[in-house]
């Protein structure tokens, strides 16, 4: 198994989970670091939040012992800000701490946050800059291919980053105007991973281990990032190391590894967020657990309807 560190901490393989709002929740961070990923991304918070204390981001920030190393991710544009609130949470027991520049949401971008750092370069080193000489944990950054397809500057971008004191960047091959449709450009991923001496990650089209191998092979990058291919499928981390040990992997579970699992997931959820909210989450969730699955879709609209883990339990039990 192929290895690979990130400042000073090696990791185990080369297959992380990325960070995704409203996704990438404790609960099911645990069960794809039990699955076999490497590092866990966690959801976005924003800087000027913690500044404010706020209740729900302070929430957000929590981090399981049972968790691979993991990675917080800030989004802000203000460099001073953000590095005095990377100072104020570095006692956390996150492993990286990981700046978004990639999130394509008009609420962030139109902030100057986010994907929109894409198109200020020097602003973006500037809070790397910051960041690095206010922390002792390695500094990452996750970027996009650039902002629109009139402005790919990826590897403009990274150089200045590396140059700042960046420990890794991580590259999503679509531009903020993509957001995800289309086809990620794995070639901007491979000119990054040219230019620079430090890790570059690859994220985009990655569904199975067949496409994460593609991408080592076509990018020459140190690790991929699986984000939509994930939810629903924490087993895909463990078919990415099976695929590179082997090669071959299991793929779906059956239906009994499959309803252990969401229920699994779902006394986790709850226990972290409470019957109410947590039964709402795992509707989401158990659509993305059922996709492919026969007689998932009528099951789904019945799982929409459960208010209790009781009900969620006997719907999957009958099914």
């Amino acid at each position: 198994m192929k290895k690979f560190s990130i400042g000073n901490v090696e990791l185990k393989n080369r297959y992380i989970l990325a960070p995704m709002a409203g996704v990438s929740d404790l609960p099911f961070r645990v069960l794809c670091s039990q699955m076999g990923a490497s590092m866990v991304c966690m959801e976005m918070v924003s800087a000027k939040a913690i500044f404010y204390n706020n209740k729900k981001t302070d929430e957000l920030m929590a981090i399981d012992e049972a968790e691979s190393p993991a990675s917080l991710q800030l989004f802000g544009n203000e460099p001073a800000l953000m590095a005095e609130m990377a100072k104020k949470i570095e006692e956390r027991p996150f492993a990286f701490l990981d700046v978004n520049m990639g999130c394509p949401v008009p609420k962030v971008v139109n902030n100057g946050e986010g994907s929109a750092l894409m198109k200020d370069p020097i602003l973006a080193a500037e809070i790397i800059r910051e960041i690095s000489k206010a922390i002792k944990k390695p500094v990452t950054a996750k970027i996009r291919a650039g902002f629109d397809d009139d402005h790919i500057n990826a590897v403009e971008v990274a150089k200045r980053l590396e140059d700042a004191g960046a420990a890794a960047v991580a590259v999503h091959g679509r531009t903020r105007e993509q957001y995800y449709s289309g086809k990620a450009d794995w070639e901007i991923i491979a000119r990054v991973k040219e230019a620079l001496s430090i890790p570059v990650i690859g994220n985009g089209d990655i569904s199975c281990p067949e496409d994460a191998k593609r991408m080592f092979d076509e990018t020459g990058c140190d690790a991929v990032m699986i984000a939509r291919a994930s939810q629903g499928n924490p087993w895909i981390f463990k078919d990415m190391t099976d695929f590179e040990e082997t090669g071959k992997y299991k793929g779906k579970p059956d239906k009994k590894e499959l309803i252990e699992m969401i229920k699994r997931h779902g006394r986790m959820q709850l226990e972290c967020k409470g019957e109410f909210i947590g039964i709402r989450e795992m509707r989401k969730h158990t659509g993305w657990y059922m996709t492919g699955y026969p007689g998932a879709s009528k099951l789904r609209g019945e799982i929409n309807k459960c208010e209790t883990f009781e009900e969620l339990e006997r719907l999957l039990e009958t099914y």
